[in-house]
């Protein structure tokens, strides 16, 4: 920054300071002459990013900060955008403030801002408007994009549709560069609308379309630590040369119970496992252990303070990038089949009806028996008492156990008011140089509901304990919907035929999501009451799961991957070693905050890096047709997800030529003037491939005919077990991208645009991501 920002930025922060105006305060801060010109730009620079403000008198004042509004700030390419606050909305048009490029300062996407409301419109649907008076946090400095040159400078377009200009990165053949490099970098000024952006070239990435570039962009470009620094290296070395199995000091010896492990054929870090029993008056004991990961991790150590930093393991398409280093993730900590390992037990004893008669909980010591897939435990669930091969009749007896449990839970929490959405999961097969060659649709049957149930159970049990102990810890919260948001969706599901009379009853919601069931409307129900759900987070307030209709919940069971697992395990250690827990509430606030931050990092990166793979594929297959859902309605078109590959795109309604559509409000539809055609959320439709622009994450798509099949869809394969458990898509919210309502109404037929625009000032937030989105790695973790 030059040094006049400084000082006038000090200057007008003291304490006693009165508005002056420009004159007076360059001769308050002693400037010369020749120092002026200089001086009075930085004024006016700071007044244009809302910085400081010019009162009526011609003074110069801090802005003003009360009555601020702050949220997250996402800008279109043309330069204005919208801000989604933080705090819960008044209503629906403060769930988005429009801001103008003018208004936006140099805000990036991502960045978190203080809006102040400067426009309160009264017409139906459209937003408040806004101006930004404060950026607070940048979302990132560093940016990646493609190297290109033009004249004697350098640029950068950076990847996305954040930037619609290029930045200027200086010379031609900075650092070695070459047109068409992949590019990292440091982001020096942001462009406004009046002021280009300049940047530094920090790291070559390598040619756009070299395997295993694309993966290094999106680390790069979410910033997601990559390396162990080797302090923590060497750290975890001396917890593997310290460690020997046989010595397991004062822990429960468990060894001899039967243990099993149940996880995704390709896992490598195993963080729970499962023991099962029933006596003669029907009652059952549960044992679900967890690896002990405090005891290799010590509070305040090097370990501990990068798995911090990192929040959680990052699970790419084509790779992992794990919490801790691999020696303790992989191997020490990893509950693998027939070693001793050292965990903390969630004992918990279910009578016959399912209901939680005892529990506790104890620092144990286990050897797993038998290590299973989920394929290969589903296949011995659905017939215990058939003959398996290598493996011992009491293990097969416990896993139909195990299910016969799991459904008594599963059934005893849908009856408390638990949600559960529905929606198709494909996973997409890479390979060797990570390209898609396939996709596949997920397996979610009862051997991963088994497994889900016993971790939800635990969980439950580690919070309530907590709780009722007074201990503070890092719980799962999942905040109830906002009411308008809840008769937005009953107005919606009345108008497909399912009446609700109290939208708020989460009972009403379960009732309409079983009449949906196996019926056409079934897409549309789901995807509309996803869009009303807000995000989970971590935080020590005691607030409610709304999703699993549970009072107190925290992430207890996958503290390999998770450091809030880790932080309550260590909460839960000290209770049962009578010490008193660490009860710093400021400090479990902001690691909540840290820990959601890195979790919806992790996941946005996944998101994104499948986006461009999948893009990737589908630039070679411009004019072939597949099934498509219709995920989002907005006045300028329809975000459709493919059915056979995970991606969505945008039909424009510029696309659709037999007629003018407008958007249907309370159902969630386009509808056509003239013909009264009607698209609506949830509805199924082929739809063509009309352009892809794989650095601005763009997929356009033409609605095909619905009644002519087209001869060159793909096929959907249902040989689910045969295919590779390689990556799996995004959600059917992933998509970030927004488009403006079409201006004007053309006479003749309309063009597909090859690149529309893709924000709107009548926008409506994307549809929220699931209460609990179930990783690659582990989807039976809630």
């Amino acid at each position: 920054m030059p040094d006049f920002t400084a000082r006038v930025l000090k200057f007008v922060s003291e304490p006693d300071y009165r508005p002056v105006t420009l004159k007076a305060m360059s001769r308050r801060l002693d400037v010369g002459p020749d120092q002026y010109a200089e001086f009075r730009g930085t004024v006016k620079r700071l007044v244009k990013e809302a910085k400081l403000e010019i009162a009526r008198d011609k003074t110069l004042r801090q802005p003003d900060r009360t009555g601020l509004i702050v949220g997250v700030f996402r800008r279109s390419p043309e330069g204005f955008g919208f801000v989604r606050p933080h705090a819960s909305p008044a209503g629906p048009r403060l769930d988005q403030i429009y801001i103008s490029p003018e208004a936006a300062s140099d805000a990036s996407t991502g960045d978190e801002v203080a809006v102040k409301v400067t426009k309160r419109s009264r017409r139906p649907g459209m937003n408040f408007e806004g101006r930004i008076v404060q950026i607070i946090a940048r979302a990132a400095g560093l940016f990646v994009g493609t190297y290109f040159e033009e004249g004697s400078a350098g640029l950068v377009r950076i990847d996305g549709t954040s930037f619609h200009e290029p930045i200027y990165v200086g010379d031609p053949g900075a650092k070695g560069a070459r047109p068409g490099d992949k590019v990292a970098i440091e982001m020096v000024r942001y462009p406004t609308p009046y002021l280009e952006g300049e940047g530094v070239i920090t790291e070559i990435l390598g040619q756009r379309g070299t395997p295993g570039v694309d993966t290094l962009t999106i680390i790069r470009a979410f910033n997601i630590p990559e390396t162990f620094d080797e302090i923590v290296l060497e750290e975890a070395r001396e917890q593997a040369r310290g460690f020997d199995e046989n010595e397991i000091g004062d822990r429960e010896d468990l060894r001899d119970v039967l243990t099993v492990t149940i996880d995704p054929a390709t896992a490598r870090d195993f963080d729970d496992a499962i023991s099962l029993s029933r006596n003669e008056k029907g009652f059952w004991s549960l044992g679900v252990h967890i690896a002990d990961v405090s005891h290799f991790v010590r509070a305040g150590s090097a370990l501990d303070k990068s798995a911090r930093n990192r929040g959680t393991s990052v699970y790419l398409p084509d790779r992992v990038i794990p919490m801790l280093p691999e020696i303790l993730s992989n191997s020490l900590a990893s509950l693998q089949a027939h070693r001793t390992r050292f965990t903390v037990s969630a004992l918990l004893e279910f009578n016959a009806e399912g209901i939680l008669t005892a529990k506790r909980f104890t620092r144990s010591a286990i050897r797993v028996d038998h290590r299973f897939s989920y394929e290969e435990a589903m296949a011995v669930m659905k017939a215990p008492g058939a003959e398996h091969t290598d493996l011992a009749p009491k293990v097969a007896t416990m896993l139909g156990q195990m299910l016969e449990l799991a459904m008594i839970l599963r059934r005893r929490r849908f009856t408390r008011g638990a949600l559960e959405l529905n929606l198709p999961e494909i996973e997409i097969e890479l390979d060797p140089q990570g390209a898609v060659v396939g996709a596949h649709l997920a397996l979610h049957d009862e051997s991963h509901q088994v497994i889900e149930e016993f971790m939800l159970a635990a969980n439950e049990a580690v919070a309530s304990t907590l709780s009722a102990q007074d201990i503070l810890f890092l719980r799962r919260a999942h905040a109830a919907p906002e009411p308008f948001k809840l008769d937005e969706f009953a107005e919606f599901a009345r108008s497909l035929g399912f009446p609700i009379e109290q939208a708020q009853s989460r009972f009403e919601l379960q009732k309409v999501l079983a009449q949906a069931a196996g019926r056409p409307e079934e897409y549309a129900v789901h995807y509309g009451l996803l869009r009303s759900l807000k995000q989970a987070n971590y935080t020590p307030e005691p607030q409610e799961h709304y999703a699993l209709a549970s009072e107190d919940y925290c992430h207890f069971t996958s503290p390999i991957r998770r450091y809030p697992d880790l932080q309550v395990h260590r909460q839960l250690i000290a209770w049962l070693d009578g010490r008193r827990p660490s009860n710093r509430h400021d400090e479990l606030v902001v690691l909540g905050e840290h820990c959601t931050r890195t979790e919806r990092r992790a996941e946005s990166a996944e998101r994104e890096l499948i986006r461009v793979k999948l893009l990737t594929y589908l630039e070679g297959r411009i004019g072939e047709s597949f099934h498509a859902v219709i995920v989002r309605v907005e006045d300028f078109g329809l975000f459709c997800r493919l059915v056979e590959l995970p991606v969505e795109g945008l039909v424009h309604v510029t696309s659709l030529a037999d007629d003018y559509y407008y958007r249907e409000e309370g159902t969630h539809t386009l509808v056509g003037r003239r013909s009264g055609h009607r698209h609506r959320l949830g509805d199924r439709k082929i739809v063509r491939i009309a352009h892809v622009d794989v650095d601005r994450r763009i997929l356009d798509l033409i609605l095909v005919d619905s009644l002519t099949e087209p001869t060159n869809l793909p096929r959907r394969s249902d040989d689910r077990e045969a295919r590779p458990h390689r990556a799996v898509g995004p959600r059917a919210n992933s998509s970030e991208d927004r488009s403006p309502q079409a201006k004007s109404e053309p006479t003749g037929p309309r063009p597909v645009p090859k690149r529309p625009a893709r924000e709107t000032r009548k926008g409506k937030p994307e549809a929220r991501t699931r209460p609990e989105p179930r990783s690659r790695k582990r989807r039976k973790k809630r």
